[in-house]
Formats: structure tokens, sequence, C-alpha cells
């Protein structure tokens, strides 16, 4: 039984997932509320493997690796920490795969099927952004994977993320979709942080893991 609230951000690439992430994780901690921040692909040694090899590995091949490397994460962090009362904040999550994996040519059918036993989140949060800023935001730090070479990625991306909302959306998730564009880190971050009910959470420290830069 889930006793905690899970939390996964996501967005196109370039869109300020993970400085949203950290605004959000010092909001709450002002608040007074623990939180387990937490990332895909992850820390381990499975999760750096991934993040290391997704310019190499392709298609299927990648889909099935996020998919292990996420049965991982859920198995070790997420399902242990909701199972304790929680608040659980993952930058990237499903959603993630539903968009870069379909830009890789993977269906849809092939990666629910092989995420169909991993948990939904309670709130799922989409940020997103015009094309063409987030085209600059990509272009500004450098391209770091092959996805962001396509000049046409970036619209995909943006298509491909409310199409995960609307899938969400169908089972039950609450969606916030929110234009990083048009607010602060800050802004965004009390968006989200008014959208995460009250619940009795556990006292525990919360973690500061490493920014993620990957699929």
């Amino acid at each position: 039984m889930r006793n905690g609230y899970f939390v996964s951000v996501d967005g196109p690439s370039g869109v300020g997932k993970s400085t949203t992430v950290q605004a959000l994780h010092a909001l709450l901690d002002q608040q007074g509320r623990p939180v387990r921040r937490t990332m895909e692909p992850t820390t381990t040694a499975l999760g750096t493997f991934t993040r290391s090899h997704a310019n190499t590995i392709h298609g299927m091949a990648l889909a099935c690796l996020v998919a292990a490397t996420r049965y991982e994460h859920v198995e070790t962090v997420i399902d242990p920490a909701l199972q304790a009362g929680e608040l659980v904040i993952s930058d990237r999550y499903l959603p993630s795969t539903l968009v870069l994996q379909q830009l890789d040519g993977v269906p849809v059918e092939f990666l629910l099927d092989v995420n169909q036993h991993v948990p939904l989140p309670d709130l799922a949060v989409i940020l997103t952004a015009e094309p063409n800023v987030i085209s600059a935001r990509i272009a500004e730090r450098g391209a770091t994977h092959r996805w962001h070479l396509d000049p046409t990625g970036p619209r995909r991306e943006v298509d491909l993320y409310r199409e995960a909302a609307a899938y969400l959306m169908g089972r039950e998730v609450t969606i916030l979709l929110l234009d990083n564009g048009a607010y602060t880190p800050s802004d965004v971050a009390r968006r989200i942080a008014a959208a995460i009910p009250a619940l009795p959470l556990a006292s525990v420290p919360s973690t500061s893991p490493s920014t993620p830069q990957g699929p």
C-alpha cells in the first residue's frame, strides 16, 4: 500500500527540468516537508551504464535498458520511500520514455508493454515551452545527445509530451502541464508545491543527487 506521494517531472530537453526540481526541492525543504529527490537514469551501475551508452545503443535495445533501470529504481528507491510515507520527486520518469524512445523509432505499444508493471506517479508534471525557446537553450549549452541534432526534435518532443500527458490522464494520473518559458523556476516550483497535498510524511532527511542529463 502506498503511504507517500509520488511526483514525476518531465519535459523536453532544455526546458529546465533539473533547475525546476532543484527549486521545488528547496521550497519543500523550507516548508518542512521531507523530500526524497531522485532521477532517471539513476546513479547506480545500471543507471550509469544506461546514461553513458544512450548515444550508442538504439531503438528497442535502449528502451529495454531504460526500462530495466526504471524497475531497479522502483524496487530500490521509489517503492520503499513511498511505503515509508515519503514524498518522492523524480527528475524524469515514464513520460520521458514515452517521448524519447518514440523519437528513437520504438512503437508506443512496445513502450507501454515493457513498462506495464512500473507504478504510475500520483502527480505527473509536464514542463513545456515554445520549440524555438527549447532550441535556443540546447544550442546555448551544446547538444549532448543524438536526438538534439534533429532540428525538428523540439517540436516533436513538445507534441509527444502532450500525448504522454493525455495517456496518463486517461490512467487517472493528476497532470500539471506548465509553460516553463513563461515563468521563473521559483514560480513553477510554487505551482507544483501547491498541487501536492499535505500528507503525514515520514520524518527523514532529504537527499540531493547530482543533476541528471540523460534519456
